[in-house]
């Protein structure tokens, strides 16, 4: 990744998770056209869980937290 591209990953990830997720549409819809466009169930499930996690409906567990989930589950059997 460019530095460029890495300065506006920083400023996008600063935005609110609505202008996020708008942003991500956005940039989903330029890389439209190779073929690959996402059924509307898809698209209506994406929205259907923004919409659930800028409610507070669900929470984001972080990554790492995750990681360490599946690899403490891997390690024990």
């Amino acid at each position: 990744m460019s530095s460029e591209a890495h300065k506006i990953l920083e400023q996008a990830l600063a935005l609110p998770a609505n202008e996020r997720a708008s942003l991500v549409e956005a940039l989903g819809n330029s890389l439209e056209g190779d073929g690959e466009s996402l059924r509307p169930e898809w698209i209506t499930e994406i929205e259907r869980r923004i919409v659930a996690v800028e409610s507070g409906d669900s929470r984001l567990i972080p990554g790492d937290e995750v990681e360490a989930k599946i690899l403490k589950s891997l390690s024990s059997d």
